[in-house]
């Protein structure tokens, strides 16, 4: 269908990607994949038509609709919700205003045997042909249907976009793309600024609904359902999987084997045939061998293995200073802003050592209760924190408080205490700011670096609650397994807002639920609660039918 023909990018003197080639079919959903820095997103960009590669293309049949969601965008400021998503049905409403008023001309002109005339018939006819063919589209109530399935309340759908945060906006982006049932939806990290429930149902949609789908996503359950083949992305190349992620971990895994076996094969070789030079080369019998041994080497190509994999490097928390039994109590607390009740009457006891998820759709109040924790807002109700709890906060915007004109390495150097300055360059490694990259100074990372560094910090500091407000958006799958085991490890307190379930998944214990005004608290891990989630929307669409 879609053919990405020998392309490649130079980025900086260096080649991005080198004659790279594959092709998308119908019904292809592709997770692309690689570590930061790959190319993924230039990939994206290329096939989208946004970017030009610096040789090669992309070809696609001429009617082909190729639709692009961005990591950022902006949506325009000049109309409603409903009104700009319907923007997505542009096509269709030219084409009928189109006809409409080619038929109006045809009514008040008489010169009936003119070829003028003949023409706008012939136009009429060929645009109602087209407009017919396609089925009739109810698109106020598409509209709705979308909207309401990522997230928005039906009286959201008058309000001006202007009152939205940028991640609702995407939303709004997001859901324009999947309305125009293009034949290929290409996606860089939709999941960042959606909710668990929104996240379920577009899974549910690219599953049953899409035609091709090609994905960047650090959401690996979300990446597992979605998808049926997988293309990584690495030193300059690619690797064409017709797998879902899962199963390329092992494949890739046993790829690395023989790569890594056939590197030393090579290199044994090579010693050998180097001794062997260096042995006879003043040797007068042997000088044929000996320049043929040469030229040999001169023509080898050295096998690569692929980029080395750290993640088996083990982060730890320091220890954490013992606090009170209950290191959270919340009693009757309810929070409004004027008229708009977040929550009433919410209580909850975490005790100390316990990990807890704060889930439920955005705006639902968890950042508030993180916010009223924290003592950074006021509320009615009672809040209590042990003895000697000490907190360690990590917010949504954790990267943008970062000192921009400190390097890398003096942002972790100044706060590494006792026995962990030894692995300073190790830890830094395991980040992905080994060697020359430590020196870079914060103002030139991009957001996720940022991201990565600022959760670095947090793992130096001891503390004994430990509160994270969406800690993985903008992290790779390694450092977030990386995150996810110090977390397990960590012998204090964890409340961690988050919508990634793989990242919930065996790291809490207890489920907080925001939702309609209040807060449930579920005594089971995430798949649980997920699982009777489910159970209750089903038994909640079997009582309205």
């Amino acid at each position: 269908m879609i053919s990405v023909d020998n392309i490649s990018v130079l980025h900086g003197g260096r080649a991005l990607f080198s004659d790279v080639s594959f092709s998308i079919n119908e019904n292809d959903k592709i997770a692309l994949m690689g570590k930061n820095g790959a190319g993924k997103s230039t990939m994206l960009k290329i096939i989208a038509g946004q970017t030009k590669p610096s040789k090669g293309g992309v070809s696609a049949p001429k009617d082909a609709v190729i639709a692009y969601l961005p990591q950022h965008l902006l949506t325009s400021d000049d109309c409603s919700v409903a009104e700009e998503t319907a923007k997505a049905f542009a096509y269709y409403l030219g084409m009928k205003e189109e006809i409409d008023r080619l038929n109006d001309e045809l009514g008040v002109r008489t010169d009936y045997d003119s070829e003028d005339y003949y023409k706008i018939i012939e136009k009429v006819s060929e645009l109602s042909e087209k407009f017919y063919a396609i089925e009739e589209i109810n698109y106020e109530a598409e509209v709705e249907k979308v909207l309401m399935g990522l997230g928005f309340m039906r009286s959201d759908l008058t309000r001006p976009t202007s009152e939205f945060s940028g991640g609702w906006r995407m939303r709004i982006e997001l859901a324009k793309i999947l309305l125009q049932k293009p034949d290929l939806i290409l996606l860089d990290e939709p999941t960042n600024h959606l909710d668990i429930e929104s996240i379920q149902w577009l899974e549910d949609f690219l599953t049953e609904k899409a035609k091709a789908v090609v994905v960047i996503s650090h959401d690996r359950a979300f990446v597992d359902n979605i998808t049926n083949r997988t293309i990584e992305v690495t030193m300059g190349r690619i690797y064409d999987y017709r797998a879902k992620y899962s199963h390329y971990l092992e494949l890739r895994k046993e790829r690395r084997e023989q790569q890594q076996k056939h590197y030393e094969e090579q290199q044994k070789m090579i010693a050998e045939t180097q001794q062997f030079i260096e042995r006879f080369k003043g040797t007068y019998s042997k000088t044929l061998q000996v320049q043929s041994r040469v030229k040999m080497l001169e023509k080898l190509e050295i096998v690569e293995v692929d980029e080395v994999d750290n993640s088996a490097l083990r982060l730890r928390f320091p220890p954490s200073p013992r606090s009170g039994k209950y290191p959270v109590v919340v009693e009757d607390m309810s929070k409004a802003y004027g008229d708009h009740i977040v929550f009433k009457n919410a209580s909850m006891t975490i005790e100390r050592g316990q990990k807890v998820a704060f889930v439920g759709k955005n705006g639902e109040g968890k950042s508030t209760m993180v916010k009223a924790i924290m003592g950074e807002i006021d509320f009615d109700g009672k809040c209590e924190l042990a003895q000697n709890t000490q907190i360690g906060y990590f917010a949504q915007n954790q990267a943008s408080l970062l000192d921009e004109s400190q390097t890398i390495f003096d942002t972790i150097d100044q706060i590494a205490v006792g026995e962990i300055r030894t692995k300073i360059k190790d830890m830094l490694g395991a980040f992905m700011f080994g060697g020359e990259e430590s020196a870079k100074k914060v103002k030139v990372l991009s957001g996720g670096e940022k991201t990565r560094l600022a959760m670095m910090k947090l793992l130096l500091e001891p503390v004994n609650l430990l509160i994270l407000d969406e800690p993985t958006n903008h992290l790779d799958m390694k450092t977030k397994d990386i995150i996810k085991d110090a977390l397990k490890a960590f012998d204090g307190t964890l409340i961690v807002v988050s919508h990634d379930r793989d990242f919930l998944d065996g790291l809490v214990t207890k489920v907080f639920e925001f939702g309609n005004k209040r807060v449930r608290e579920h005594f089971e891990d995430i798949n649980g609660f997920l699982r009777n989630k489910k159970l209750e929307n089903l038994r909640e669409v079997e009582r309205k039918q």
